[in-house]
């Protein structure tokens, strides 16, 4: 095999990835080249029809919806002749990607491996000689990243395509990568990370409580906790009770149940009424309202990144998180403007307030949720994979601030990550879910 055909396109957020593949392509200009971009676990995944509570509302999913097998085959019809080749090289693909238990799922329901799975075959069904991978390990944990760099060499060496990878870490480059284009100097790529200064830091501890906080020595209680899908357990008699002030991380493997654990808590998942569960001294079901509920718990996740789908000024995506929407559907008054404009500041975004989110990098695009999550000063954070896409100076400037938040009096942490080097050194416990069988 020619190893020039692997290329790593390496550099900090902003730094000119994207336009560098959009020129690339243009350059390239043939329907034998494909791209996926990946700002979230769900990459190429999204249609206008998504919302972010669909993935715990199955019941939302029409008749018409097609599983993972059905969009795959419209999409082969798609791409070419039906005949006896293409069908073979359909039939190894499935089994290379061990798709064949996946075919029955619909694709809303899919683990982010799953989904990254399914994402590569509909587009290498295609048959392209060159294959443009942004940010392919995003949401992956360690296994399931090892396998996706082992499947895309087995890629190359047997449909002899030209890879290119567009990464932001230079932990994710595979050991196979030959060549190298820097999008940013290599020496400031690999310099320390900016942390958080003291003045910001001095900032955010002068921060007040708020007269409506709750002050719960209890903040999350679940107890015995089942949750099914169809014929499939996603959660089994879990427990967990989280105290006021400790910090959690929450680790498994893709599809092991965790963003599923963490919608129960934020009231985005219906069967939470089915279950034992109090927050902050409340059980769920006894009156409170989810909107009650959210008012204390600051968010981000994945799922919360892909209901985005409006280009919306990003001063509007951090006023969202105010009235706990995906848009803004009242208008934010002067306070509330500078409020957001002060913890856009904190995260290093505050010049792309006018900026239309859909124009910002992917890094830029988180940076802008976090502060999301952060403008309410809330009593409870969960942060889902909040890291995804940003490069080491970023995330060393997100970990101080979080850091700093939860060194505060009435301030509780749940974290989601694959990555242990994301986690903050405030962490004080962790619970880990496995995958039920």
């Amino acid at each position: 095999m020619d190893r020039q055909k692997i290329i790593a396109i390496i550099g900090l957020n902003a730094s000119g990835k994207t336009q560098y593949v959009d020129r690339l392509r243009k350059q390239l200009a043939s329907d034998s080249v494909r791209y996926i971009a990946f700002c979230d676990s769900y990459g190429a995944a999204t249609d206008k029809s998504y919302y972010l509570q669909l993935r715990w509302n199955r019941h939302d999913i029409d008749a018409e919806t097609p599983t993972t097998g059905e969009a795959l085959e419209r999409s082969f019809l798609l791409t070419g002749p039906d005949n006896e080749e293409r069908r073979q090289q359909q039939r190894h693909l499935y089994e290379l990607f061990g798709m064949k238990p996946l075919l029955d799922k619909y694709v809303i329901t899919m683990s982010s491996g799953e989904l990254r799975k399914f994402q590569l075959i509909k587009t290498l069904m295609a048959r392209p000689r060159t294959l443009i991978l942004d940010n392919p390990f995003i949401g992956l944990d360690a296994e399931t990243r090892e396998q996706l760099k082992q499947l895309l060499f087995q890629l190359v060496c047997e449909q002899e395509l030209t890879l290119y990878l567009v990464l932001s870490r230079n932990e994710d480059v595979p050991d196979y990568v030959t060549e190298t284009i820097w999008m940013t100097d290599e020496t400031t790529f690999h310099s320390a990370p900016t942390p958080l200064s003291d003045e910001k830091r001095e900032a955010l501890f002068s921060l007040k409580p708020h007269d409506n906080d709750y002050w719960s020595d209890i903040v999350a209680d679940l107890h015995q906790v089942s949750i099914h899908y169809d014929s499939r357990t996603i959660l089994h008699n879990l427990d967990w009770t989280i105290r006021n002030g400790e910090r959690w991380a929450l680790t498994g493997r893709n599809g092991s149940g965790k963003s599923t654990l963490l919608s129960l808590i934020c009231a985005d998942n219906p069967q939470a009424y089915a279950c034992d569960i109090t927050l902050f001294g409340h059980q769920r079901g006894s009156g409170e309202s989810i909107w009650d509920i959210k008012k204390h718990i600051g968010y981000v996740s994945p799922e919360l990144h892909r209901s985005y789908q409006r280009n919306l000024p990003s001063l509007q995506i951090v006023a969202s998180g105010l009235k706990d929407t995906v848009g803004l559907y009242t208008r934010a008054n002067e306070e509330e403007k500078q409020l957001c404009r002060w913890w856009m500041w904190l995260f290093g975004v505050d010049h792309l307030a006018d900026r239309p989110f859909l124009t910002l990098s992917s890094g830029e695009q988180r940076m802008v949720l976090l502060a999301r999550a952060f403008v309410k000063d809330p009593e409870l954070l969960i942060l889902d994979e909040p890291l995804h896409g940003l490069d080491a100076h970023r995330q060393q400037l997100a970990k101080d601030i979080i850091n700093t938040f939860c060194q505060r009096n009435n301030k509780t942490l749940i974290m989601v990550t694959h990555y242990q080097a994301e986690l903050p050194s405030c962490i004080t416990h962790q619970k880990c879910l496995t995958k039920q069988l």
